[in-house]
């Protein structure tokens, strides 16, 4: 599956809040929708879940307009919207119910996700009596249990801690996995760098920067290097002012030629006791920094 937004337009009364927003997602692969708050990322997933309309542009699904009554969508929004005084199995059948499903199949699904995420001793329970951190499992659970094709999910790590991040990493790889298209939008950029592909990043109502990550990351100069040594005094004295002090045993060695860094590389391996020697790429949270900073 292939999903794009081409050139979506959205107004709000006079103020117009998305200027030709354009991006690719593809089945297989998870794509990060990053911005400040804002920016245009609520608006862009409302409308390519049909919420509401946008004022020009299409939503197409294999290069088609998309049909919302074939194509089902998991929506984990950042705001919980579940019932707290209502109990879940009860809740959980009953979203699935509006998704399509049939009464039997939504209890079934229900349970096998309640048993995937560890979830079955509160089967019978309000949704007020869990934690933060269970009842956005519970959340994560409703955009699951019909089987949708395109899973949205708005900072699916909040309140988490370690362990249930690790389980829902390993959740997110599974449906990834059945070739699902599966969209983050979050402000957690490790997540965002671990998980997915490709990013388009939104400041102002437009997309400033979008294509596959690795790719991105390669366009910036590679002419800094990574060098971790409990030798580190001793390599900025003898390099001198291509050096820079990095964190603990780091240190930061520019070049004038990225050209140069195989040459550079062999020199530190050979002359000092070297642990790790890379070249260094900007973070995702320093690209998102630079695009999303920028006043368009």
């Amino acid at each position: 599956m292939k999903l794009e937004l081409k050139n979506i337009e959205k107004n709000f009364g006079e103020k117009q809040v998305l200027k030709g927003v354009s991006l690719v997602a593809e089945g297989g692969k998870a794509f990060g929708l990053l911005g400040r708050n804002g920016a245009g990322k609520t608006t862009s997933i409302r409308i390519l879940m049909n919420v509401f309309p946008a004022n020009a542009g299409e939503v197409l699904l294999d290069g088609k307009p998309i049909d919302y009554k074939k194509i089902q969508f998991g929506y984990l929004p950042e705001e919980r919207g579940l019932y707290p005084k209502k109990k879940i199995i009860d809740q959980l059948v009953y979203l699935a119910q509006l998704k399509g499903m049939n009464a039997k199949a939504a209890v079934k699904s229900a349970d096998y996700w309640l048993e995937r995420l560890g979830m079955t001793e509160y089967r019978d329970k309000r949704l007020d009596t869990l934690s933060k951190g269970n009842q956005q499992k519970i959340q994560l659970i409703t955009a699951l249990t019909h089987d949708p094709e395109i899973v949205i999910l708005d900072e699916p790590f909040s309140g988490l801690d370690p362990v249930n991040a690790m389980l829902l990493k390993d959740v997110v790889k599974e449906e990834i996995g059945k070739g699902k298209i599966v969209l983050f939008s979050s402000h957690q950029m490790n997540y965002i760098e671990e998980f997915c592909d490709s990013i388009a990043i939104i400041n102002n109502g437009e997309v400033t920067l979008t294509g596959e990550l690795n790719d991105i990351k390669r366009a910036y100069p590679r002419n800094r290097l990574v060098v971790r040594s409990l030798q580190k005094e001793v390599i900025m004295e003898e390099l001198g002012a291509c050096c820079s002090e990095g964190e603990g045993d780091v240190v930061i060695v520019t070049l004038e030629n990225p050209e140069d860094k195989a040459a550079m590389m062999k020199r530190l391996v050979e002359k000092f006791d070297v642990d790790e020697v890379k070249v260094m790429e900007p973070t995702l949270n320093d690209i998102f920094v630079e695009y999303a900073g920028r006043q368009v």
